[in-house]
């Protein structure tokens, strides 16, 4: 077999694994991280799955305690990550190529209504914190809490003010028993998230607001172009070109 072909082959295979390797390594330094919390105190609950009537969850990490439930998403990207909290999409710029991915926020504020319902906790006393690796650059504008893994414990420990007189350890054990550890349900979550991307792209593709089923207008902002729903502002998806 020639150099060239076993190139070729290693590029593919490089394509393919490489980011399943980051996202591997990536849930491996934030449990290292979060393990640093005084056990005392805190609880740390990692790859949880849960289901409610819209679907299943997958909670990254989860950190109980009495100064608030820490619901992080892990994002294991590096380059410049952008975006705005209310938009749809966020993008991360490698050079001069753009990836655009799905707002975590908003993701997360689903793991979040899924859990206050699961364990009967009003949703204030969650704490939503969107983590990116460190070698990202992260220029977000948003209220909610979006860090790097080097600041992760830093932030958790901020809170300070105890909110929650609940017994933390039954909240930990009623998501514990409902956490889906099926390998195959697990399966089927992913794809579920993959047709559900494929799908809102036809949408988007066919000037159709994939968030309320309006229709997608062209709107010019100091930051350019951009495809913004109709309905807005009571639906404030929008898309930059």
């Amino acid at each position: 077999m020639s150099i060239l072909i076993i190139l070729i082959i290693l590029t593919i295979l490089l394509n393919i694994y490489y980011p399943k390797f980051r996202g591997v390594m990536g849930e491996f330094w934030t449990k290292l991280e979060l393990s640093k919390l005084p056990k005392d105190k805190y609880i740390v609950l990692n790859d949880i799955m849960i289901e409610d009537e819209y679907g299943t969850h997958q909670i990254d990490h989860l950190v109980l305690s009495e100064f608030g439930i820490f619901v992080i998403e892990m994002k294991n990207y590096y380059g410049l990550i952008k975006g705005y909290e209310y938009n749809n999409k966020w993008c991360q710029y490698l050079g001069r190529n753009k990836n655009y991915f799905l707002n975590p926020i908003h993701q997360n504020y689903g793991h979040i209504k899924a859990l206050s319902n699961l364990v009967k906790l009003d949703d204030k006393f969650f704490i939503s914190i969107i983590c990116f690796s460190n070698q990202a650059k992260v220029d977000v504008k948003s209220n909610s809490i979006v860090t790097q893994l080097d600041f992760l414990i830093g932030l958790i420990l901020k809170h300070k003010e105890p909110i929650i007189n609940y017994d933390i350890k039954q909240i930990a054990d009623i998501i514990i028993k409902n956490n889906i550890s099926n390998k195959d349900l697990r399966k089927q979550h992913i794809k579920n998230i993959h047709n559900k991307i494929a799908y809102n792209k036809e949408l988007e593709n066919n000037m159709i607001c994939p968030k309320c089923g309006s229709e997608l207008v062209e709107r010019q902002s100091k930051r350019g172009r951009f495809i913004g729903c109709s309905n807005y502002p009571k639906c404030k998806f929008t898309k930059f070109e």
